[in-house]
């Protein structure tokens, strides 16, 4: 693993890509890869795409990347897509539409699967960007898999949050008024040459850009290429003037890694005290005899998994 580290705090393509298998897999070296990169990381700024299934964002991440080298930025990029039901890995759907970005040197691509994650964010996610982090990468773009309204979970995630709508589709004022609204720093109207882009536009504009927030709402066509130099230069602006903001931002983040990692650490525990302990099999037959409720047992059970943690302790 230390030949692997070093590797990546070099960029060599090879190790990034093992240490990411490593981290995508949740191996035992996963933790040694973070402990070893930590103190390297905190540089890269992070982009995330959200919106809908068939929204264009792969196309429109495409669009951006060599809008991004000419404002010097070393790119990476990570596709959170569906995960195959045959293999358990990514579907990988995402590299046909961003055939011109993986062929680029400059740029490095990875597939990653959502593994049911909640919002379609995988959990390694925020530890492959730190190993690309540390590799030297300094603008990291994050796709999320579509899936509807989960998809607000990017945003604990990224530094900077760009919901992507596409017109003519039913549920894309439902999609706004259900959360998206609350995460977004950039919202896009993307195949702005379609009928309909226009009343989307206004719609959008309606409900978010005359929010205090001012928050910006733009027209882009990513078939085109329209309207993407006027969005690279919105994301970069962005990206410079909170720079006072970075900390709390990151602090934020950290905040909500720190809470889901130890509520995950201590289901798993739970769930290992639950199968072990005989108070579980007791209540259940106490339940199916309706001598006791669901709430009771419950109740019970998470008081004596408690008290047994702190007994230990």
């Amino acid at each position: 693993m230390l030949e692997i580290v070093k590797g990546i705090l070099r960029g060599e393509r090879r190790s990034l890509a093992k240490a990411i298998s490593v981290i995508d897999n949740d191996e035992p070296d996963s933790q040694t890869i973070i402990r070893e990169i930590f103190d390297k990381t905190g540089n890269a700024r992070t982009v995330g795409f959200t919106g809908s299934g068939g929204a264009g964002k792969s196309s429109l991440i495409g669009k951006l990347v060599p809008r991004f080298h000419d404002k010097g930025y070393k790119v990476a990029i990570l596709a959170v897509d569906p995960t195959s039901p045959v293999t358990g890995g990514a579907i990988l759907g995402d590299r046909v539409r961003m055939q011109d970005s993986i062929d680029d040197e400059r740029v490095f691509m990875r597939s990653i699967a959502s593994r049911g994650a909640v919002g379609g964010i995988s959990k390694s996610l925020r530890n492959i960007i730190r190993i690309l982090d540390a590799a030297g990468y300094n603008l990291i773009l994050v796709e999320s898999v579509g899936a509807g309204q989960l998809e607000v979970e990017i945003s604990k995630i990224v530094n900077l949050t760009v919901v992507v709508f596409m017109p003519n589709t039913g549920d894309n004022l439902q999609a706004i008024k259900a959360g998206l609204t609350e995460i977004g720093d950039i919202y896009i109207v993307n195949k702005g040459d379609l009928e309909g882009s226009n009343t989307l536009f206004n719609s959008i504009l309606d409900l978010i850009g005359n929010c205090d927030k001012k928050t910006p709402v733009l027209k882009v066509s990513a078939k085109t290429g329209k309207g993407t130099k006027e969005l690279a230069l919105t994301i970069d602006g962005i990206l410079k003037t909170e720079r006072s903001g970075y900390k709390e931002k990151q602090r934020k983040m950290l905040e909500s890694e720190l809470k889901s990692m130890t509520l995950d650490i201590l289901e798993q525990r739970a769930l290992r005290r639950l199968n072990s302990d005989e108070k579980y099999y007791f209540f259940v037959t106490e339940l199916l005899k309706k001598r006791i409720d669901p709430y009771q047992a419950a109740e019970a059970l998470a008081l004596s998994i408690l008290d047994g943690s702190e007994g230990r302790s």
